[in-house]
C-alpha cells in the first residue's frame, strides 16, 4: 500500500495558492481515480482507493505546512507503512519553473519547511517526492507572501501542465517505477 500525501494549508483562504499545490495534485488524483479525499483522520483529510491496481490512501494534511510532519508520522504508524518505498510525497518547488516536476528518492528540505517538519518527524530524508516547480519568486518579494499568493492566468496553464505529470509520475511511482519517472522528468530541458 502506498500513501500519498500531498501538502498545502487547509481553510478556503489558501485555495489555489502555490504553497498549495500538494493539495492540487491530490484532488486530480482523486478525481481520475474516483477516490473521496473526506474522512478525517490523523490530522488530515484521507482516502482510501487504487491507482494502478495498487492500493492507496491519499491524504491532505490539515497541520499547516509547517507542523506537515505530525500527520505523516501519524498516517505511517497507524498503517504502518515504511516511507523509503511506500510513501510519496508531492509539494511545491520556488527554484523550478511553473509546471516543471522534479522527482527524488530522498534529499534533504531545500528550505522547505513542510518538507523540513516531514523530516524531523521521520528521523531521516529518504522517501520519495514529488516537486511541483511554481517558478522562482521575483526580486524582493518576501518568500512567504509570494507562495501564498495566486498563480496569473498564463501560470496557471503552465500548472495544469505540471499537475498531469505529476499524476502521471505518482502512477509509475506506485507502480515502483520510480527510475523510469525520475529518467523521464528529470532531465534538462533541451535548448530551443
Amino acid at each position: 500500500m502506498f500513501i500519498i500525501v500531498g501538502l498545502g494549508n487547509p481553510s478556503k483562504e489558501y485555495e489555489g495558492t502555490r504553497h498549495n499545490v500538494g493539495f492540487e495534485v491530490i484532488d486530480r488524483l482523486a478525481e481520475k481515480y474516483n477516490i473521496s479525499v473526506d474522512v478525517k483522520k490523523h490530522r488530515a483529510y484521507i482516502g482510501k482507493g487504487m491507482i494502478e491496481g495498487q492500493k492507496v490512501i491519499l491524504a491532505k494534511p490539515q497541520t499547516y505546512m509547517n507542523l506537515s510532519g505530525e500527520s505523516v508520522r501519524s498516517l505511517l504508524d497507524y498503517y504502518k507503512i515504511d516511507e523509503e518505498g511506500e510513501l510519496l510525497v508531492i509539494y511545491d518547488d520556488v527554484s523550478l519553473d511553473n509546471g516543471q516536476i522534479r522527482i527524488r528518492a530522498k534529499g534533504s528540505a531545500g528550505g522547505h519547511n513542510g518538507i523540513k517538519n516531514i523530516i524531523a518527524h521521520l528521523g531521516g530524508q529518504v522517501f520519495p517526492r514529488i516537486k511541483v516547480g511554481v517558478g522562482e519568486k521575483p526580486p524582493k518579494y518576501d518568500l512567504a507572501d509570494y507562495v501564498l499568493g495566486h498563480f496569473s492566468k498564463a501560470e496557471q496553464e503552465l500548472m495544469d501542465g505540471g499537475y498531469d505529470k505529476a499524476i502521471h509520475a505518482a502512477e509509475l511511482i506506485v507502480q515502483d517505477k520510480i527510475t523510469e519517472a525520475m529518467n523521464e522528468y528529470n532531465r534538462k530541458k533541451k535548448e530551443a
